[in-house]
């Protein structure tokens, strides 16, 4: 039976809480904002305001232009779109980083045949990633793979070594790396990324949709596309946003209308445009705030380690580069991550065992298991810390933890 206790929420990297002020930016917005933003007479055009404000703060908060930002469903939808823009047959005349490639833009219909050009990804990169790559490489794109340190870091190395493999088959015309990885927290070198990818002609799209409004502007310096989703910055669900440099001409993924000059065709939302402005405004600062949660992320994880001691066995941090400042991912030995995220949940501490988006798999995190291996993978659980987390928060969670521990640890074998 679920415990009546009060819900420790930490599990702020799968989503976040919306913001009273976003709400109520939506519940405003929805009095005068019912009406189809592609509509040309009043309650139309009062409708598209709302977008053109998202619009105009996520370039703000990304620091590009308002021309160059095409709102999306979200991080995923912005992540397929910066993947799918660099190939086809209306890529195959696209020089170096920045120069147009022919026929994209609002034009530019997705091309359902075989594709052109190489792509290089890591391996811990978010499904909508992974996944998007591998359709990619069943079209005749050629990927190179890269592997993480076992710390969880893409060397730059690494990188420059399969943008000159993946060349000796095909001009490579794009790398991806996120900037904050979604599981450990490790924050990726993403200048360096830029550099080696721009001295040899391709561009770099940085799925930045963990940092934003948690790490400074840096973490995605030198990107030419970033992707950004609102529900992780206290905004609402189902609407994200693709920025890039000017010069980088996108191809749809979808066919329709001409909504989002034709690159994301589809009737926008004005309450959830209404959201995500408010909450780009408020991520502005925010990563001042989520600093200042990095001590408190520390107590946790030496109290949750020291939990795990007294229970038998302490938990194996993973993820042990830069990370960003309120995240800790944990394998605990002869225990499975899900089922111990489940006996959690009964306690009233919400946790997560991998990527939300790959919740619900039997497979152990392809993140973990590309660091550290299938076994260390199986048995992780991440805790992610947000602004409303309290030290009070963090000591009763342990102690829920502990008590966990205690009953399985009971439990006679293979019961």
């Amino acid at each position: 039976m679920r415990s009546a206790a009060r819900v420790i929420y930490l599990d702020w990297n799968a989503t976040t809480p919306p913001h009273p002020e976003v709400l109520a930016a939506m519940q405003a917005a929805a009095e005068v904002a019912w009406a189809n933003p592609a509509s040309v007479h009043g309650p139309g055009r009062r409708a598209r305001a709302f977008i053109e404000q998202a619009r105009e703060a996520v370039a703000r908060l990304v620091g590009l232009d308002a021309r160059d930002v095409t709102l999306t469903s979200g991080g995923t939808e912005a992540n397929n779109l910066a993947l799918s823009h660099a190939f086809g047959d209306e890529a195959a005349g696209a020089g170096a980083a920045g120069a147009p490639s022919a026929g994209a833009g609002a034009a530019g219909a997705p091309s359902w045949g075989r594709l052109h050009g190489a792509l290089v990804v890591s391996r811990i990169e978010h499904p909508s990633v992974t996944r998007a790559a591998e359709g990619l490489a069943r079209r005749g794109v050629e990927v190179a793979w890269v592997d993480p340190e076992p710390s969880g870091r893409v060397a730059p190395e690494a990188l420059a070594a399969a943008l000159d493999r993946a060349a000796s088959v095909a001009p490579v015309r794009l790398v991806s790396l996120q900037a904050v990885n979604h599981e450990t927290g490790v924050i990726q070198p993403v200048a360096e990324a830029a550099a080696i990818a721009h001295a040899r002609g391709a561009r770099l799209h940085v799925d930045a949709v963990q940092a934003v409004g948690r790490l400074p502007p840096e973490a995605w310096a030198g990107a030419d596309l970033v992707s950004v989703a609102a529900h992780k910055i206290r905004g609402p669900k189902a609407i994200g946003a693709l920025a890039v440099r000017p010069g980088v001409r996108l191809r749809p993924v979808l066919l329709g209308g001409a909504q989002e000059r034709g690159l994301r065709p589809g009737t926008q939302d004005p309450l959830a445009a209404a959201g995500f402005a408010v909450a780009a405004r408020r991520a502005l600062d925010a990563p001042a705030r989520y600093a200042a949660l990095a001590p408190l992320r520390d107590r946790l994880e030496a109290a949750l380690i020291e939990a795990g001691r007294a229970a038998g066995d302490a938990p194996l941090p993973n993820g042990e580069g830069m990370r960003a400042p309120h995240i800790t991912n944990l394998s605990w030995p002869g225990w499975r991550g899900d089922e111990l995220c489940a006996a959690l949940d009964l306690e009233g501490v919400a946790v997560s065992s991998g990527s939300a988006c790959s919740a619900g798999t039997a497979e152990p995190s392809p993140v973990l298991t590309a660091m550290l291996g299938p076994e260390r993978a199986a048995s992780a659980v991440r805790f992610s810390i947000g602004e409303e987390t309290t030290e009070a928060d963090v000591v009763e969670a342990v102690r829920r933890v502990a008590r966990v521990l205690a009953r399985l640890r009971s439990l006679p074998a293979g019961s």
